[in-house]
Order: structure tokens, then sequence, then C-alpha cells
């Protein structure tokens, strides 16, 4: 199984089986895990989160087979998160999601008991590094947050989003998608838990300081089918294969410490 082999099909590429082409999949820091506010601990050292982005530095977006990808201009500090857990400031590299199918849920994390209908990860990379791709070969290299997504009513900022799915419907398409700003997506409470983590997908790297905010958002049962409309498989590809369940079981916390931000 190759880096562009992996995918989410259970005993043929899915999860189950990435240990294989991916060693570090079987370690010690490895995401998503589950969070159980009573295993928690509040640390009133962590501070607010800061997020400065610049609608100018969205680019593209881009259907990779295993999901969508809403990619920014990362070559200067023009789109940062900092606070919180981290120091320094992080770019904002890229923006994408997990979910299941109508009939499951697919976020990666699991909290308190509870998976939702999708979950939006914010990817960032550590400034003090020279570039994403000597970020995620550091412990620190990268933070991401993750946002739950909750059926409810429809989401107007996610709506842009939805809107240009349709150009990118098979593996390999992409389309330009400009002046658009993420906070947009995030919930009116940036209450968090943190913890050492992993990438989610291949190549599951140990680098990310994952930043999981508590409230989620709402999005549509018509704005999810859009997501399940999407394909793995690339145009003419037989047979053709929906973009449904591209979540990552949980993962053994195996003695990490995951903080809250929040002492209720």
């Amino acid at each position: 199984m190759s880096q562009h082999h992996w995918g989410y099909e259970p005993g043929l590429n899915g999860p189950d089986s990435w240990y294989k082409a991916f060693p570090i999949a079987l370690g010690k820091r490895q995401s998503p895990v589950e969070i159980e506010y009573s295993k928690t601990q509040y640390d009133d050292a962590l501070k607010h989160l800061e997020f400065s982005y610049d609608p100018s530095t969205a680019k593209r977006i881009v259907n990779n087979g295993h999901s969508f990808n809403v990619e920014f201009d990362d070559s200067a500090d023009k789109s940062v998160l900092n606070g919180g857990p981290l120091m320094g400031n992080y770019r904002l590299v890229q923006f994408h999601f997990h979910w299941g199918s109508s009939e499951s849920q697919g976020s990666e994390h699991v909290l308190d008991g509870k998976k939702y209908a999708a979950e939006l990860h914010l990817v960032h990379w550590n400034t003090k590094y020279e570039s994403f791709k000597v970020a995620v070969t550091k412990d620190d290299g990268l933070a991401v947050v993750g946002i739950f997504l909750e059926m409810g009513t429809a989401h107007p900022g996610l709506q842009k989003v939805v809107d240009v799915l349709s150009k990118i419907q098979t593996k390999g398409e992409e389309s330009t998608f400009t002046d658009f700003d993420p906070t947009c997506l995030l919930p009116e409470s940036l209450e968090f838990y943190t913890y050492q983590g992993s990438l989610t997908t291949p190549p599951l790297l140990e680098c990310v300081t994952w930043i999981v905010v508590t409230k989620p958002i709402s999005v549509s049962r018509e704005q999810m089918a859009k997501f399940y409309s999407l394909y793995f498989t690339s145009a003419g590809e037989s047979p053709a294969k929906h973009m449904v369940g591209n979540w990552r079981p949980v993962q053994p916390l195996s003695g990490r410490t995951i903080r809250r931000s929040f002492n209720s």
C-alpha cells in the first residue's frame, strides 16, 4: 500500500491496515482520541485562541480522493493562529473535513461518548520552521483546530464551501476558491481541549498539537448531502465510490494528558 493507495475501505485499504505501510500508526501519540471531561485536566495557563485570517489568502479547493482541501497561500504571516497552548505564530495552510454517511456520524474525535455528523480540521504550521514540509517532521510542527458539525440548521458560513463542491465531484478536480475567511466556521464559544497527537491520515506523523473546540457548529442535511455526493474515485473510474465514511477510529491515549481551557 503506497502513500497514494490508502483509503477508508475496511479490510482493503482502510485504517485497520494503514500500519502495514505506516508503522507509526501503532505509535503512542496517534490521533484521534476519545475525550472524556472527567479524565481531563484544567490548565489556567492556557490562553485564549486568537485567529487572524486574511480572506485574500484563500486560493483553491481540491478533491484529493480522501476529502477535499481548501488551500491557502502560506508564504507570509497573513493568516495565523496563536494563543491557546501554542508558542508563536502558526500559519493556516488548509482546512478539510471528515464525515460519515447519511446513516452514520463521522467525526474523528469522540467527545464524552458522542460522535458528530462531521469534523472540520483547520491545519496550521509553526513558523519557527522554514516550511510546512519541515514542520511536519517536528514534535511541535503543526497545530490543528478540530470543530464538530452537528446536524441542525444550515450554516451560512459553510454554504460558500458547499456551493462549489459541484465543481470538484471526482478525485483530482480543483477549482479556484478565493475571498474566504474561515473564522465564519468557528462557534461562538472557543473553549477547547488540547493534547499532543498526530495526523489522522497517512503518513500519520506525530507532529500535531490538537486543539479540539467543545461547542459544535450546525450543518443541515441538505449541506451534508453535498459532502456525500463527492467521489473518492476519479472521473471515469469504475466502480465509482462515493466519498463517505472518511474518518479514522479513535486511538489509544497511551498515557497522554488532555488539558482543557475551561473549569466548569
